[in-house]
């Protein structure tokens, strides 16, 4: 028994190796995510499917009920008669109202399923794609929510009701057999009518779908540099160059546009037309006696109810096509950006940062931005980063904190490769400071705690240590102080001293400060030395790029990087005296009187 076991969980061992690896990052990237959550949602769906061929079926009562009323009451005289079955029509249409609303309400539930189970995915996806581009794009948030929507619109009902249009072919044959056949060919005609339109219209509204991102896109980056625009007069040409896209995204809407109009008008002369011909069919059998006059009248109802769907979905027939573009972008984003596996959470680091031969190239770049980076430093310790704009200063900062993974080589934090540690557990022991900061919209203490249910006391000690509380308190609100977007309410040396406050907020094991005293004035540069000799007592290792003497005058170490590469990397008093040694000038040679 004990053996037999030990067979099985070395098999199930090996199914499970089997599985890991490359061919589980193959199955995590060729998964489609949207499709297996609409999948998950199958009970709504089915549930409201359940519904639609009730509603379908009680739509009967008007026919019959007409049926009915010429064929028997109106021979018969009987009030009773007529009595009972507007009673029973009116029960009919009750339950028909309280389903249709049912499914409405189901779809409607459907819709926040997937608004809750998707959406932090999607916006996930967002972040992860921006850093790999360097553009963020709201848009896919914009997608998401169409087809979220697009669920609970009119095009989603018509397509609930179409497969039941049968049902009423079916019983337009049972009253005559030459109306049924009508009837059929009447609905096959309006369905090519609406495969054509899907034709038609398909190519000039995916040219819109696709130029109206794109102007989307422009609007977004504009706003973000508002004030270069304003400062130096771009509005013009900006709107100029906007408007290229806008235009031909309204060019070919209104070319969708007039062909949809077109093709629905087409349909709703074909309904029509057939409604009344089958009167007239209808009216021709009567003369021949082959059906009833109800027989007739239910027949005109029963093809309308038949072929009400087809025109429901041609008239919804653009937002169901936007829908479906936004399906496939969203879809092209969580593959492109696949949700991580689940990790081993590691313990919390000491702090020991070791870059192994770092080397970083743009896809499709032909020259490195960083070159064969290579060097320790130990926890406590503070490394001054240096070197000429444009040498890679920020990407080596950015794949130290594992936002960028090297193209070679790797970063590793007490021997643990940081671009891939599991990134909630990782940033609780990082903090960064980047050169250009951005704050949220929100209290002064939510953006110092990185929006974290945390301790109010860790909030105000890493303000202490960024000697900012003071500064703080002296807001309106104090903590609470609503910062704008992107902190505008404040300014850039607030700013800069906030977000340091949130980048040693927990006390983190690595510390990495981009240019932290850019915006700071000599009060500011003081508190900021305080600061830097504060984490190095508490066992910090801590990365600064700057160019002040001041701030690398605490270093224990110095890094210059020149065109991606290392050039010189030791200790801060060798480094520094190696930089400012005078270079000899070598002697020019005394001219002679003669020359």
């Amino acid at each position: 028994m004990q053996a037999q076991f030990r067979s099985e969980t070395k098999s199930s061992a090996n199914g499970a190796k089997r599985t890991s690896g490359a061919d589980r990052a193959r199955i995590y990237k060729n998964k489609d995510e949207l499709r297996e959550l609409l999948f998950s949602c199958r009970g709504y769906f089915i549930t409201a499917v359940i519904f639609s061929l009730a509603i379908n079926l009680l739509y009967l009562a008007g026919p019959l009920y007409m049926l009915q009323v010429y064929d028997r009451v109106v021979s018969s005289g009987s009030m009773v008669t007529l009595l009972m079955l507007t009673i029973l029509l009116l029960v009919a249409f009750a339950a028909l109202a309280g389903l249709d609303l049912v499914r409405t309400r189901i779809l409607a539930r459907a819709s926040i399923r997937l608004d809750q189970r998707m959406a932090g995915r999607v916006m996930a996806a967002i972040v992860d794609a921006s850093l790999k581009t360097g553009t963020a794009k709201s848009q896919y948030l914009r997608d998401f929510d169409h087809v979220r929507q697009c669920i609970t619109g009119v095009g989603i009902h018509a397509l609930l009701d179409l497969p039941w249009a049968p049902i009423y072919i079916a019983v337009i044959f049972l009253l005559h057999p030459l109306l049924g056949a009508f009837a059929l060919g009447a609905a096959i005609l309006l369905i090519l009518v609406a495969l054509l339109n899907e034709w038609w219209v398909r190519g000039p509204l995916g040219e819109a779908n696709e130029a109206g991102v794109r102007g989307y896109s422009f609007a977004d980056m504009s706003l973000r540099n508002a004030e270069v625009v304003q400062a130096m007069g771009m509005l013009g040409g900006l709107l100029r160059r906007w408007s290229r896209d806008r235009d031909l995204a309204l060019d070919r809407q209104l070319t969708a546009s007039d062909r949809a109009a077109a093709m629905s008008s087409l349909i709703r002369f074909l309904r029509l037309s057939v409604q009344s011909i089958i009167l007239g069919l209808g009216a021709y059998l009567v003369v021949e006696r082959a059906v009833t006059v109800g027989s007739m009248f239910a027949a005109a109802i029963l093809l309308g109810r038949a072929m009400q769907p087809v025109e429901q979905i041609v008239g919804a027939w653009r937002t169901v096509v936007s829908a479906r573009s936004a399906y496939g972008r969203v879809g092209m984003l969580l593959k492109a950006t696949p949700e991580p596996e689940p990790r081993l959470s590691l313990p919390r680091p000491a702090g020991n940062l070791s870059v192994e031969n770092v080397s970083y190239m743009l896809h499709g770049s032909s020259r490195p931005i960083l070159r064969a980076i290579e060097f320790q430093l130990a926890a406590g310790e503070l490394l001054g980063v240096v070197g000429p704009s444009g040498a890679g200063k920020s990407t080596l900062a950015r794949h130290i904190v594992g936002v960028l993974a090297p193209t070679a080589g790797s970063v590793r934090l007490d021997g643990a490769d940081v671009s891939t540690w599991p990134r909630a557990s990782f940033g609780c022991h990082v903090g960064y400071l980047p050169q250009d900061i951005e704050l949220f919209a929100d209290t002064v203490a939510a953006n110092i705690s990185r929006f974290q249910n945390g301790d109010d006391d860790k909030v105000i000690e890493a303000a202490k240590r960024a000697s900012v509380h003071e500064m703080i308190l002296r807001l309106p609100n104090g903590y609470e102080t609503q910062v704008g977007e992107g902190g505008a309410i404040l300014s850039g040396g607030y700013r800069q001293r906030i977000g340091l406050a949130r980048a040693i907020y927990g006390n983190p094991s690595l510390v990495v400060l981009d240019e932290p005293s850019s915006n700071l004035d000599v009060d500011g540069d003081s508190a900021l030395m305080d600061c830097l000799a504060q984490l190095k007592k508490a066992g910090t290792a801590v990365v600064i790029i700057s160019h002040r003497p001041s701030t690398l005058g605490v270093a224990d170490k110095i890094l210059m990087i020149r065109d991606g590469a290392v050039e010189l990397f030791g200790p801060r008093t060798e480094i520094l005296a190696r930089l400012t040694r005078p270079v000899a000038v070598p002697a020019t040679p005394a001219r002679s009187a003669e020359s």
